[in-house]
């Protein structure tokens, strides 16, 4: 990168969006990418109770409600649900707004519903759905996991058919790419992210290796 200032108007950044159903093989290609890419990824907020194994402002922004109800009317987030009626999520606008301007490629790892909110403020964001090769692939990868008893397996499999279903309906994403073989796979996605650092190259350059 040059190290004279940059004063283009749009950011030269890049928001990349990457979803996936449970089970799908998401968070592997993510990390096979990023041995390439030098991503800076996005740290959501949530109400619910950190976990003994968890850092405050590195796996979330724990706040409390009233907290994270302040910030939705301060406008922090770029997005904000309530999951499972439950808790509320959301992804802080600002660290965004400032890894972008510095020509970083910041990436979330959000769900549908999330990428459908922040494609309608952020249109030019480059987002990819994986999916995996079959419904029954899919569920053999869930059982293999031997993280959850069958209930939750079965919560989750009903959740990523739902999932897949509304990624197809929406039409949100820019490419969907098949975990049928994870080299294959993490290859298309090389691809698919070169080309739109090329595109964006116009407005100015994003980091990579």
């Amino acid at each position: 990168m040059s190290d004279e200032p940059n004063t283009r108007s749009p950011s030269p950044g890049l928001l990349m969006i990457i979803s996936g159903p449970s089970g799908v093989g998401k968070t592997t290609l993510i990390e096979r990418l990023n041995e390439k890419f030098d991503f800076t990824f996005s740290v959501s907020a949530t109400t619910r109770q950190r976990t003994e194994h968890e850092t405050d402002g590195i796996d979330y922004y724990f706040l409390d409600e009233p907290t994270f109800k302040q910030w939705v009317d301060e406008d922090k987030f770029l997005e904000h649900a309530c999951v499972f009626g439950r808790y509320w999520y959301g992804t802080p606008r600002q660290p965004i707004e400032k890894n972008m301007a510095e020509g970083r490629i910041v990436l979330l790892d959000i769900d549908v519903q999330g990428a459908r909110l922040v494609k309608a403020e952020e249109p030019d964001t480059f987002s990819v759905f994986i999916l995996p090769p079959s419904e029954e692939a899919l569920h053999k990868r869930l059982v293999d996991r031997g993280r959850e008893n069958a209930e939750i397996i079965e919560r989750r499999f009903s959740e990523a058919k739902s999932e897949i279903k509304s990624a197809y309906e929406l039409g949100i994403y820019d490419a969907m790419v098949t975990n049928d073989d994870l080299d294959r796979a993490a290859d298309e996605l090389d691809h698919l992210l070169e080309a739109r650092l090329r595109r964006a190259a116009r407005s100015g350059p994003a980091t990579s290796r």
